[in-house]
This record gives structure tokens, sequence and C-alpha cells, in this order.
């Protein structure tokens, strides 16, 4: 129902229009909200949070690859991530042209293969390979600007391609290790992209745009990561969290276990006493000195500067020796 105004309310609104204070012929402003529309054939799988890691992994990955590109082409580049999007595959198979070329990767996850059939999908831009290919066989690199639409890369420029590309798939894995242990290794290289159909064409996909930027070509690469490989990556990472938080006792005696390990420095005070630096500037080699305290009567024995134990005093074979028989009281050592 729509409001009613009071007397009062309608006299302000009337003196507000004479005087210029309201303009009559402005349109209402739309006080509803705006929604963003949520595609219900094609749901998101991923939260924001997943895809907040994934894009920390990868900008964990680009850092990797940068170093390496650089010194395997001796020249600088700027290597990072662009977008990570969820999209389903037909959105990036549509956008491929016919002269990309895919490059196939495997998954061992704990050295389980966890996508024998949904690889990894990764393609670089033909400008930013060509560019690599020939500042890999010692030029300055070529300008995209002068590579044609739909270049088909010959024998050669696919064993270079596959070279380059084995050479940043070997520590994409190593981006990882945080979360999980994870290993990706080279399948083949696929130069007509039409042929890859092993993921469905509407099954989600996670497409990670990593830009590589030299100084006389850039371009992207572009890895897609499929849905399902995702899922059981994100599963096992959240079985193995759980596991850890339950598993208190097993992990305390992991660390025990390296306590034992450790060396400390154990001192047994043998007894106390005072000399002036007189009796001791006049000390020389074979003088003894007395220290108040029997042989038959206890020692400690001290770890850190706490005494931790008392001994006896003993000979073991030649040498002078410590005999532990009891341990310190907790209120002894707060008091020492």
């Amino acid at each position: 129902m729509a409001e009613v105004l009071s007397q009062s309310q309608i006299d302000a609104l009337l003196q507000a229009a004479q005087s210029g204070g309201v303009d009559l012929n402005q349109p209402e402003q739309s006080t509803e909200k705006k929604y963003r529309k949520y595609d219900f054939y094609s749901p998101r799988k991923f939260t924001k949070d997943r895809m907040k890691m994934i894009r920390g992994i990868f900008e964990n990955y680009t850092r990797i690859i940068n170093s390496r590109i650089n010194g395997l082409l001796h020249t600088t580049s700027e290597v990072s991530v662009e977008l990570v999007e969820e999209q389903r595959y037909y959105e990036f198979s549509n956008a491929l042209s016919d002269g990309d070329v895919l490059t196939l990767a495997d998954v061992n996850v704990q050295g389980v293969r966890a996508t024998e059939d949904t690889p990894v999908l990764i393609q670089l831009n033909t400008g930013v390979a060509l560019n690599m290919m020939d500042r890999l066989m010692g030029g300055e690199g070529e300008s995209t600007s002068n590579v044609p639409v739909g270049y088909t890369f010959t024998d050669l420029e696919l064993k270079l391609y596959e070279d380059i590309v084995k050479d940043l798939i070997s520590v994409m894995g190593g981006s990882w290790e945080n979360y999980i242990d994870m290993d990706f290794s080279f399948r083949k290289v696929e130069p007509n992209p039409t042929l890859v159909q092993l993921i469905g064409l509407d099954e989600t996909v996670v497409i990670v745009g990593v830009s590589i930027k030299f100084d006389n070509a850039s371009g992207n690469m572009n890895i897609c990561l499929p849905g399902m490989m995702l899922t059981g990556i994100f599963a096992k990472i959240m079985s193995m969290n759980q596991a850890g938080r339950g598993s208190g006792e097993d992990n305390s005696e992991e660390i025990l276990d390296i306590l034992r390990d450790s060396q400390l420095e154990i001192t047994a005070e043998l007894g106390r006493t005072q000399l002036t630096l007189q009796d001791i500037y006049t000390l020389n080699v074979g003088d003894v000195v007395d220290l108040g305290h029997s042989t038959k009567e206890p020692v400690n024995l001290y770890i850190g500067g706490q005494p931790w134990f008392i001994g006896k005093l003993g000979t073991q074979g030649d040498n002078m020796a410590v005999k532990i028989w009891g341990s310190c009281h907790a209120q002894a050592r707060e008091e020492e």
C-alpha cells in the first residue's frame, strides 16, 4: 500500500517545490536492490575460498617459472596470474584456434595416479612460444606482431615447444607442496586441439590464465584444471587436515622421537668455593683447590642452567663419573 503523507509533510513538499528545492521532473530513483543472476543449469562447484586457494597456488607457481624462464632464455620476463575462473569445458575449447597446441599433463597425488583419463591441459600462446623458441636458439626473440593468424608449428618447432613445456610442467607440483604432495608429468603434445576429447563438454573446469611478458612480446599461458580432479584433490586435502587434527598422540610421539635425538649439555657441580684474585693469580699446575664438598655427598646435575638430577661421584674405568640416582623436585628447580 502506498504511504499516506500527513498535512505537514504535504505543506513542506509544496513549499520546497515552489522554492525550487525539489525537481518535480526528476524521475524517482529506484530503491530496488540488484542481484547477480545465477545460472541453475551450470551451478558453481567451487567456493570463493577454493578459487582463492587455487590463485595463491599458481601465484607461487608463476614466481617459480619466472626465474626458470629467465635462466633458460637468458632474458628478463614478467610472469603473473591474470585470472582464475570456473567455466564449462566447451567455453575453453571454443576459444581455441586451429593453430593452437595443447599439452597434456598427468597428475600423481602421493604416488597414486589421480587423473588417468582427464589430464591437465596447457595452452601456450603461439606468439610467446615462438619468441621463447627464438631466444632458446640464441636469438633476440621474435615479435608477436609478426606471427600470422593460424600459424602452424613445424616439426622442429614442436620439438622445441615440447622441451619448453616439459620444463614448465616439471615444477608445477612444487606450488602445491604447502597443501599436498603432487607431481605433474608430461604426457604428450597435441597440435590439433579438436582431437582432444578427454573431458566432457559440459564438465566443470577451472581456467588459470598466466600472463608472460618479454620486452618485445607478450601472451598468455592457459591452464585447464578438470573439475573432477580438483574435487578429488580438495577431498584428500580435507581428509589429511582432519586426520592431522585427530592424531595428536601420534604427533606427540613423533615430536618426542625428534627430541630424543637432540643434544643437551649436562653440567655436574662438584662443589663451590671462594678464592681471592691473588690466590687465583698464584695458582700453578698440580695445586689442589678445596671445594668443601665430600665425595660421599650427592652432587647436582644442571641442564640449561637448572638443576634436574641428583647424582653420586664415582669412577668409570680410569675416568671420573657421576651416577644419577634421582631427580630434583620441580619446586626446587623453580626456587633455584
